[in-house]
């Protein structure tokens, strides 16, 4: 019997996904985040390759929508098919991660947000920061197992609502808006004379990843598009809105505040530079802005966190507990299995001066695996020619955004250094216990010699990272 027409998502609620999965934590936090690394010049440079690269990672979305539609449910389907079990579980291993340490970063900028009114949240990582969010988790937990599974048309209206305070914040800082300020921050100015353009550029990569994590929110939920077509096209429409955003947020800041001034705002930094334009009200009016922007977006990522475990395990890459449903249809294991990561994860912020930006930094240091397997996965179908023998049009451009798409995601594997590599990787290894799981319930051995190789090396660096936090030499 068919699924019921209300599971059914058509284009508008699609494209919302997209940008509510997007525009989460990480935009209310760009003034600071850019001005502790670089000044309006190598602003733009890092937006203009960050939204270059992430654009042709849409474009490969929409490419993989169109040449491979019976591939449901998001990026490790895509890893899976082109490279393999063991690449395929990494991936839905390090999406599902993200989600994670994505909710984690907004239960830390909530508290922050607060801590500016009530001093025991600090920085939202003090005992009592960490206590108030785990109540908040723990309810929406309860509150999702009863049966609040098809959010999309909620997160529809929280996308609106989120995206007001946003554009609200554009129009009295475009007033607001000096050149002379702006020319000054244009290098980079006190504090970054030393500082290259390519060391300034180099420190912005991994918040623009973050800012772009979400991208994929169509393809996964792609199961339940009405067209399948209508995936590629939210995916692109939604990221070309969003980088409008992302961009003028960024650059309008440099021409309110120094630079210095920038990089020392408490987050969410946009309430300092609104509030350095029209006054303390400019700062109460992001800060609920933000709130209702981040709760909405945790709702999104929590329900985004249980498919990503719930669809891997249908897929057979997850051990098949996980696909159990209760009677409201939500993935009770799963959801399970997420919200006591997400735990852990908050108690982990108890340890780190800035929790956010090291919840910002290895969110966007285990989003690259997936974002790589997916960008090379298209590489390889338009290098190799399958799925272009009845429809060969277009196959040459494919190929050039897919490899432009892979350098990207390599090169941001770079740029993010060896330390957040080494975390990701103190995280995929014992991770792997749930591939072994899986394997073993198929009857299957649990790795082929190349995957053993494989899991050799990813082994091998977690030993490093546990040797570097154990050392000092790696500090969270």
């Amino acid at each position: 019997m068919k699924e019921p027409s209300r599971q059914s998502f058509a284009l508008p609620t699609l494209t919302a996904m997209v940008v509510g999965s997007m525009v989460g934590a990480g935009i209310f936090s760009l003034p600071q985040t850019f001005g502790r690394v670089t000044g309006g010049l190598g602003a733009l440079v890092a937006w203009a390759i960050a939204g270059g690269g992430m654009l042709m990672l849409a474009f490969v979305f929409q490419t993989l929508a169109r040449r491979k539609p019976e591939l449901d449910s998001g990026v490790y389907a895509y890893a899976k098919a082109g490279f393999g079990n063991y690449p395929g579980f990494l991936s839905a291993l390090g999406y599902w991660t993200v989600c994670c340490l994505g909710n984690v970063s907004y239960w830390v900028l909530i508290k922050s947000t607060l801590g500016a009114l009530f001093p025991i949240f600090g920085d939202g990582n003090t005992v009592a920061a960490v206590a108030v969010s785990s109540v908040g988790v723990w309810t929406v937990h309860f509150m999702i197992l009863r049966g609040v599974k098809q959010a999309a048309g909620l997160n529809t209206i929280v996308t609106v609502a989120k995206i007001i305070p946003i554009l609200v914040f554009l129009v009295f800082v475009g007033f607001g808006f000096k050149a002379d300020v702006f020319a000054a921050n244009f290098l980079g100015g006190p504090g970054l004379e030393g500082e290259g353009l390519f060391t300034q550029v180099r420190g912005t990569m991994l918040v623009t990843v973050f800012v772009f994590v979400g991208i994929e929110g169509a393809s996964v939920y792609s199961r339940f598009a009405r067209r399948r077509e209508d995936v590629g096209l939210a995916t692109l429409l939604g990221f070309l809105g969003v980088l409008c955003l992302l961009v003028m947020v960024t650059m309008l800041s440099y021409g309110v505040l120094l630079r210095p001034d920038l990089a020392a705002l408490r987050n969410p930094s946009m309430a300092g530079v609104l509030q350095a334009v029209v006054g303390r009200w400019g700062a109460v009016f992001v800060s609920i802005g933000l709130i209702v922007s981040v709760l909405g977006a945790y709702l999104a990522w929590s329900l985004l966190a249980a498919e990503v475990l719930f669809s891997a395990a249908r897929m057979e890459s997850m051990p098949a507990f996980l696909s159990a449903e209760n009677r409201n249809r939500v993935p009770f294991a799963a959801l399970w299995l997420t919200n006591i990561l997400i735990q852990l994860f908050l108690v982990m912020t108890l340890f780190a001066e800035q929790a956010f930006l090291l919840a910002l930094k290895l969110t966007s240091s285990m989003i690259l695996l997936p974002y790589l397997l997916v960008a090379a996965y298209a590489l390889k179908l338009a290098w190799s020619g399958e799925s272009y023998e009845l429809k060969p049009r277009g196959r040459r451009v494919d190929l050039v955004r897919a490899g432009l798409a892979t350098l990207y995601a390599a090169g941001l594997v770079y740029a993010g250094g060896l330390k957040f590599l080494l975390l990701s990787l103190v995280i995929y290894a014992p991770g792997t216990a749930l591939f072994a799981i899986a394997q073993k319930e198929r009857g299957h051995a649990v790795f082929t010699p190349a995957e053993l190789l494989l899991f050799g090396a990813v082994a091998a660096g977690a030993v490093l990272g546990l040797y570097g936090l154990v050392t000092g030499r790696i500090t969270i």
